[in-house]
């Protein structure tokens, strides 16, 4: 063998070892990925086979219309999706910690939804947790408890507000029938509102093109908006018309329901998520999960990132109360009350409390909310029924919006930097999120 042969084996074995070096490198750091992606699409079966036994459960699904089909056909039962949901959770559990923090969020994300999957099962099959220990199962989150006493200070500042005689309840309610949208004009103030919050959000965010949402008018129903997502970047916003609707609802609707709330979360997790990364579980949104408090937590807030309250108090007065028929010089007064009642919003998180552990009955709850969160009657009973549909959920709206504005302003994101607020408030849109990480 001359030189020149020894040469050219000795590259060729260089060249493959090279190869196949490279090939095992590359089976290592793919090997979690195909493991992450076969369990996330098992997740998702699971999630619409749990839709099977609670109707609510399956919030937007827009992945392959023959899963669902399927989940419809096999009706699987509950134990056998409570143990598969609990080795899933083993699988994933053994999976190599991944390298970008994406990865990380995403691995964290799915163990997390799994274990609320799995409790949500519990639920369903009859056991009774604590209204804490449901909300830290489901939600990733566990509400403050705030005591009657600090619910009563605030009604006695109110008092000093609201004029009129009786209860400070009673007043606030005879103080804001000026404030009712007539319903004649409801949607075209909202439709206003919908296109001021559109257009501030489209200057910040870049969305997909042809995103679009439509709107209707609803009754019946135990909450006052909802938006169902269906794929594609498209969302149907239905409105409950059942009670009076206030003023302050237009833009709160058009920003929590659409821009840059809950369509926005949707048609960003679609776009970043499912279409750009092929992950799939977030096809599906399994409502009684953590998902839901970082989507009812960043929808609250948007109202927020949308509008400084300086250009808030403009728009209203240039355009919503003369829309909708009010005078506008009462628009001050208006949000200076409405602001004192924010306090209030957690006098529904211990009304549901005291129901779930067991303290007080329905009438009680609807007593409780006249009272310490100014319910006028029919709007109480409302609220009783959403808590006996939804029990803890109600943490993901207070609850979830103070730790999502915690999480923006303590990365700089405050109202005197509203563009880094903008950027902050994008990634947490764009991103697997768990409130825990918050």
């Amino acid at each position: 063998m001359d030189i020149v042969g020894v040469k050219s084996t000795a590259l060729l074995v260089t060249a493959l070892f090279c190869v196949l070096r490279n090939t095992a490198a590359f089976a290592a750091d793919s090997a979690m990925p195909r493991d992450i992606n076969n369990l996330a699409e098992r997740y998702v079966h699971l999630v619409l086979a749990m839709g099977q036994h609670d109707k609510d459960y399956v919030d937007a699904f827009y992945g392959p219309a023959e899963w669902k089909t399927a989940a419809e056909k096999e009706k699987k039962p509950l134990d056998a999706i409570r143990d598969e949901a609990v080795q899933l959770s083993a699988s994933i559990s053994k999976l190599p910690t991944p390298d970008s923090e994406l990865e990380r969020l995403r691995v964290a994300n799915l163990s997390k939804q799994l274990a609320a999957l799995e409790a949500r099962v519990r639920i369903v099959k009859g056991e009774r947790l604590n209204f804490d220990d449901e909300s830290q199962a489901l939600y990733d989150a566990v509400a403050p408890t705030r005591p009657e006493s600090h619910f009563a200070a605030v009604l006695t500042q109110l008092e000093a507000k609201l004029p009129g005689k009786g209860s400070v309840s009673e007043r606030y309610e005879e103080w804001r029938k000026r404030f009712v949208i007539p319903k004649e004009k409801l949607d075209a103030v909202f439709q206003l509102a919908i296109k001021e919050c559109r257009a501030r959000t489209l200057a910040k965010l870049k969305l997909p093109p042809n995103e679009s949402f439509t709107v209707e008018y609803v009754t019946g129903k135990s909450w006052s908006g909802y938006n169902w997502y269906k794929g594609d970047f498209r969302s149907l916003i239905q409105v409950n018309t059942d009670l009076p609707v206030y003023v302050d609802r237009a833009v709160d609707l058009a920003a929590h329901e659409g821009y840059p709330g809950h369509h926005v979360y949707n048609a960003l997790l679609e776009k970043h998520l499912v279409k750009d990364r092929s992950w799939v579980e977030f096809s599906v949104y399994a409502l009684f999960s953590p998902q839901s408090l970082i989507a009812e937590g960043t929808a609250n807030y948007g109202k927020e990132v949308v509008f400084s309250k300086a250009e808030r108090m403009k728009f209203e007065k240039e355009v919503v109360f003369p829309a909708a028929g009010i005078d506008p010089k009462l628009a001050d007064e208006y949000y200076a009350v409405q602001e004192m009642t924010k306090e209030l919003s957690y006098a529904g998180n211990e009304a549901a409390r005291r129901f779930i552990n067991g303290e007080i009955d329905a009438a009680a709850v609807a007593a409780w909310l006249e009272k310490y969160a100014l319910m006028e009657p029919k709007r109480a009973q409302q609220r009783v029924r959403f808590i006996e549909q939804y029990r803890s959920y109600v943490i993901n709206y207070n609850l979830g919006e103070d730790m999502v504005r915690q999480h923006v302003e303590k990365r700089g994101g405050t109202a005197e930097q509203p563009e880094k607020r903008w950027r902050i408030f994008e990634e947490l849109l764009s991103s697997p999120r768990l409130p825990s990480s918050l």
